[in-house]
């Protein structure tokens, strides 16, 4: 019996151990959505694959579907964003997108914009920026308006676009305010 390997980019969510040598991944896909992938053998030293599957990594991955699930074939590491951060607030809104990212994204369904919105905003959160709280909220607001969370009808004409390079110009204490109201209410009314 042969297996269907899909090759995709994806941003690498979570590790999860198992067993002795072998580790659980949970990947955000740019073809396939949200899912679980298995590696034997991972937590070896001599593991090729332990480098590049650390957590908030996109990598180029080539998975395997198989009975039990997905398994991890080959793997390439392109770019670490907690490695690439510098400030220790950036490395914080890192884990802060990833872990939304974890707690929205749910299915595995292709979700190529939503993939490539979350990809742009971690690269620029790894950046250092004088506003991060308004940035953070702008990035998560948006995300949560993708996966259909946020209406963004009700924000000001000015927040409505998800234009990650203008963001940084709409800073201000009332923008700040009014997201985080918005992303309070939509959190605490999701399921998840």
């Amino acid at each position: 019996m042969s297996y269907s390997t899909y090759t995709t980019e994806a941003i690498v969510c979570g590790t999860y151990d198992r067993n002795t040598t072998d580790r659980s991944f949970l990947l955000f896909t740019r073809d396939g959505g949200m899912l679980y992938a298995q590696a034997r053998g991972v937590r070896k030293e001599g593991s090729r694959q332990r480098s590049a599957l650390q957590d908030f990594t996109r990598v180029r991955v080539s998975l395997i579907r198989g009975k039990s699930g997905w398994r991890v074939g080959s793997v390439e590491a392109l770019l670490n964003y907690y490695a690439l951060a510098d400030e220790r607030t950036a490395r914080g809104s890192i884990v802060a997108l990833t872990k939304l990212v974890r707690r929205f994204a749910r299915g595995e369904e292709p979700m190529p914009s939503v993939y490539d919105f979350v990809e742009a905003a971690l690269a620029m959160l790894a950046r250092p920026t004088p506003d991060r709280p308004f940035l953070d909220a702008y990035i998560h607001m948006h995300f949560l308006a993708q996966l259909g969370y946020v209406a963004l009808e009700t924000l000001p004409a000015s927040l409505r676009v998800a234009d990650l390079a203008l963001a940084p110009t709409l800073a201000c204490p009332d923008h700040l305010a009014r997201l985080s109201l918005q992303l309070e209410s939509a959190i605490s009314h999701s399921h998840l």
